[in-house]
């Protein structure tokens, strides 16, 4: 099987896709009920606390985390629903969507173990910078930006999934590469039409490499998502680095100079390691 363009390869997707023999990522169920309980708002705390321990990993994360510097309080937490109270629903449910997450990055081969945690790992990074840019957009909620992150480059997931069977890529490191860059926001589009996510979020998976990207007056999910992006790769030899930043209109909307180097504004490198740690 040849591939023309990286056209004709979301054309082969969306047939696979008809035909049934390709599924797209699905957030656990854990994590969409206590999503959607939380965004109801009249869940109460003991209701949430019962979904959440039906999952023993997430409830031990869920305290651990309460109790993380980012989020501890004078006393220590010790039972989910006191986590529950103290972070309250909204924070519960974007920390059980990023926590559940990672579920999503393992591998059903050993061949595609180096791609899901080169991804994972990129995505914690940009996850971390684009919580702590949250501070920049007080309208935006920052647990809500640190999923965000975790979500940017879902649509390589699929990729890999096909990519594997299809020797062309499987057998050649810098095309699979190149392929994954430049496909993964359609699919990513494809895979957040699908989650039950509010617009500001599943625009982020389509949008963030769109770097004449311009939201409104105020800043959005995806310019958090794109100014963390780009100070995640700089530096390296990604393709995005050659993007003239004092074009990027997102820098603007935070407030940032386009030459800023986030990691050096005071506090928010220990911001993102905490954040970072968290996730990891």
């Amino acid at each position: 099987m040849q591939f023309t363009s990286v056209q004709s390869f979301l054309d082969h997707v969306q047939e696979e896709l008809d035909a049934n023999r390709l599924v797209l990522p699905t957030l656990p169920d854990i994590a969409l009920k206590v999503r959607d309980a939380a965004s109801r708002g009249d869940a109460s705390a003991r209701e949430l606390a019962e979904m959440i321990a039906t999952d023993a990993s997430l409830s031990t994360r869920l305290i651990y985390v309460a109790n993380s510097p980012l989020y501890r309080g004078a006393t220590g937490i010790n039972t989910i629903q006191m986590a529950v109270l103290r972070l309250g629903n909204n924070t519960v449910g974007a920390l059980i969507t990023s926590l559940a997450m990672k579920q999503m990055f393992k591998p059903k081969s050993r061949l595609l173990e180096h791609y899901f945690r080169k991804i994972w790992e990129h995505s914690i990074n940009v996850s971390s910078i684009s919580r702590a840019l949250a501070a920049f957009a007080p309208h935006l909620n920052r647990d809500e930006a640190m999923l965000a992150g975790l979500i940017h480059q879902i649509g390589k997931l699929p990729i890999l999934a096909l990519a594997e069977n299809i020797a062309e890529f499987r057998d050649s490191p810098s095309r699979m590469d190149i392929l994954l860059e430049k496909a993964h926001s359609a699919i990513g589009k494809l895979i957040m039409d699908s989650w039950n996510f509010p617009q500001a979020l599943k625009s982020v998976a389509s949008s963030y490499v769109n770097f004449r990207y311009d939201s409104a007056v105020h800043a959005d999910y995806v310019d958090v998502v794109q100014v963390a992006f780009l100070q995640s790769i700089a530096g390296s030899d990604h393709p995005a680095c050659r993007v003239d930043c004092s074009k990027v209109l997102s820098f603007a909307k935070l407030g940032l100079a386009a030459n800023t180097d986030v990691l050096e504004i005071e506090g928010i490198s220990d911001d993102v390691e905490l954040a970072r740690s968290m996730l990891s």
